[in-house]
C-alpha cells in the first residue's frame, strides 16, 4: 500500500486550526475563501497525512489549503527547459512565483493541497531532465530527507575549479537519493569553498597536485607571491627554481592559475579533501573539520552511502520526523564507531591521508547563551 493511501497514525495528522504539543505543526492561517474538494468535503476540515505530504517533497505551508513542492536540482545545474516547465506550473498551480532556496533547489509555492497530483505529473518532465531517481513515474519526487545536493560552478566555468563539481554531485544524487535521512552534501571546486562546503555533513573540496616543468619556468616569481598572497605560501625559489612544500601545499592550483608560461598543470588524477560534520541549528552549529586529504572520488561516494547505515544503527527513536544530525548521533556514539561504519569496504589509494580523530568546536546553546 503506497504511503499516500495508508491509514497515517495520528501524530502524523494535521488538522487545519490545531497546533499540536510539541510544536511541530503549526497553525494554518486563513486568508481566503474555504474551497471543497470533489467530496464536497471543506479543506478546512480535512485531515492531511503531514509525513506522505513531506515525503512526497511538498512543504508543510502556514497558508491554509495550500503547499509549496520542492525540485531537486543536484549541483544547482538545470535546464532552460526545464525552467519554463516550473514557471508553467507555477503559473497554473501556485502564486506564479519561484523560490531559490539556499541549497540550490526550487520551491513552487501556492500549490493548492487538492493539485499535488496534478504537480507531480507536470514536474515528470522536469525529474527525467535532472536525472534525479524515482520510485514511480508521474508521482513525483519520493522522499525529501536527504538534502539537495550542493554544487559550485567548479571547471566547468571557474579558472580555479580543480574538478566537475556538477558532474561529482549528481553522480553522489545518484548514489544515496531517494532516502529519507536528513544528510547534507556540498562540493566546491577549490579551496575557497564558495559552497560553504564546511556548513554540511559532507564537505567535498577539490584538489589537484601541481605539476611543475622546470624547462619552461623562468624565475618570474608569479607563483611564489601569488601563493603566498592568496594560499598558504607553500612555494618557495631555490636554486633559481620553485620549490612546493608538499606538506603545506593545499592543492588549491592558484599556481597553475598565474603561471604565465604553463610551468604549473594540473594533475591529470583529481584529488579530495573531504570535510565531516559541519551543521546549523539551535543547540550546537559548528564548522566541518578535516577528516580525509587526497582521497578519490570512488572512496568518497562509497562513504556517503555508509553514513546511511551508521544512521540507521543509532539514530535517536525519538528524533522529530525521524530526521536528526549525524553529528549528533557521532556526539552519542564516539568518533571511531562512526568511523568504523564510514570507512567499510572503502580503499582508498596511496596518496589518501586519512584523520586518526577529529574535534569539534563551535557554540555550545544548550549549555550557555551568555555573550562573553
Amino acid at each position: 500500500m503506497s504511503e499516500e493511501n495508508k491509514a497515517p497514525e495520528a501524530e502524523d495528522i494535521l488538522d487545519f486550526g490545531t497546533t499540536s504539543q510539541d510544536g511541530r505543526y503549526i497553525r494554518q492561517e486563513a486568508d481566503r475563501e474555504p474551497v471543497t474538494d470533489p467530496a464536497g468535503t471543506p479543506e478546512q476540515t480535512r485531515d492531511v497525512n503531514v509525513k506522505a505530504l513531506m515525503k512526497n517533497a511538498f512543504r508543510q505551508s502556514k497558508v491554509r489549503g495550500e503547499t509549496a513542492s520542492r525540485v531537486r536540482v543536484p549541483g544547482g545545474l538545470i535546464s532552460a527547459a526545464s525552467l519554463e516547465q516550473i514557471v508553467h506550473i507555477a503559473e497554473k498551480y501556485g502564486d506564479g512565483t519561484v523560490f531559490l532556496t539556499n541549497r540550490q533547489g526550487l520551491e513552487i509555492p501556492g500549490i493548492r493541497l487538492e493539485d499535488r497530483t496534478a504537480v507531480n505529473t507536470e514536474l515528470q518532465s522536469v525529474i527525467d531532465a535532472s536525472g534525479v531517481n524515482q520510485e514511480e513515474h508521474g508521482a513525483g519526487y519520493p522522499a525529501s530527507g536527504t538534502r539537495n545536493i550542493v554544487g559550485c560552478p567548479g571547471a566547468r566555468l571557474c579558472p580555479f575549479g580543480c574538478y566537475d563539481t556538477t558532474a561529482f554531485a549528481q553522480r553522489m544524487d545518484k548514489a544515496v537519493f531517494p532516502h529519507d535521512r536528513h544528510v547534507k552534501i556540498a562540493f566546491t571546486g577549490c579551496s575557497n569553498d564558495c559552497a560553504h562546503v564546511a556548513l554540511n555533513d559532507f564537505g567535498i573540496i577539490g584538489m589537484t597536485e601541481p605539476q611543475y616543468d622546470p624547462d619552461r619556468c623562468i624565475g618570474c616569481e608569479q607563483c611564489v607571491n601569488w601563493c603566498r598572497r592568496r594560499s598558504v605560501g607553500a612555494l618557495s625559489i631555490q636554486g633559481g627554481k620553485v620549490v612546493r612544500d608538499e606538506n603545506l601545499c593545499i592543492g588549491c592550483g592558484v599556481c597553475v592559475v598565474y603561471c604565465p608560461t604553463r610551468a604549473w598543470t594540473r594533475s591529470k588524477e583529481h584529488y579530495f579533501r573531504v570535510k565531516l560534520l559541519g551543521r546549523t541549528g539551535k543547540q550546537n552549529p559548528r564548522l566541518a573539520e578535516d577528516f580525509a586529504r587526497w582521497i578519490d572520488e570512488d572512496s568518497i561516494v562509497k562513504m556517503a552511502q555508509n553514513v546511511y547505515a551508521y544512521i540507521e544503527e543509532y539514530i535517536d527513536p525519538a528524533a522529530p520526523n525521524g530526521k536528526e544530525h549525524v553529528g549528533y548521533i557521532v556526539d552519542r556514539t564516539g568518533f571511531d564507531e562512526f568511523v568504523k561504519w564510514i570507512m567499510k569496504d572503502v580503499h582508498p589509494g596511496p596518496k589518501a591521508q586519512i584523520a586518526s580523530h577529529i574535534y569539534w568546536g563551535g557554540k555550545r546553546y544548550d549549555r550557555s547563551n551568555e555573550l562573553k
